[in-house]
């Protein structure tokens, strides 16, 4: 008797298993995210020609590009690092935190949390994104909030590339072409 009691419970465990892999969309996925290039009329600038105290001339982000690619060295040195909730060092981190360390290692303070740091800096359209750009997602069925978070690394053509820290990977970099991420995509932001 106990072995069949033994044997139901394995049999539904490995049930349930496998209807959680079935429960995918069924609709085709589409890409609807596409990049491009910067477009500089968004900046402002004073009236006589010069760029508005704080941006640098004809890119829109408030640093330099050499400040911008020392953040991205930065993170891009955790590749590999294990997931961990709430971790900010290389014994594990997770999405937020790698942000955190990687732009706290620049002086740049961000906040801890990724739907706090959603609330930073100012909005961009898709087309506009680049490197050191944030990218916020929304990886749960039901949920509304923000609540991952990626740095954009490279923009290659059409395809937007940045790193962040999955459950199931750790730091990697991704693509937002990646149907997962295209679909849980919410926003963009410069925070630079």
């Amino acid at each position: 008797m106990a072995r069949k009691i033994v044997f139901l419970i394995l049999l539904m465990l490995l049930a349930s298993c496998g209807a959680k892999k079935r429960a995918v969309r069924e609709e085709p996925r589409t890409i609807s995210v596409e990049a491009g290039q910067p477009d500089s009329t968004n900046i402002a600038k004073p009236s006589d020609g010069r760029s508005e105290a704080g941006f640098i001339p004809d890119t829109g982000y408030a640093v330099s590009p050499a400040k911008i690619d020392q953040i991205i060295t930065t993170a891009l040195g955790f590749s590999g690092v294990n997931y961990k909730y709430g971790g900010t060092t290389e014994k594990g981190m997770d999405c937020s935190g790698l942000l955190f360390v990687a732009f706290g290692a620049h002086d740049i303070p961000l906040p801890r949390v990724s739907h706090e740091m959603a609330e930073e800096g100012r909005r961009i359209r898709v087309n506009e994104v680049g490197p050191g750009d944030l990218l916020f997602f929304t990886t749960t069925r039901r949920g509304r909030k923000i609540n991952h978070v990626g740095l954009v690394v490279a923009v290659e053509g059409d395809d937007i590339k940045f790193i962040h820290s999955t459950t199931s990977r750790g730091v990697i970099v991704s693509s937002l072409r990646e149907g997962y991420w295209n679909y849980s995509f919410v926003k963009a932001t410069r925070v630079l």
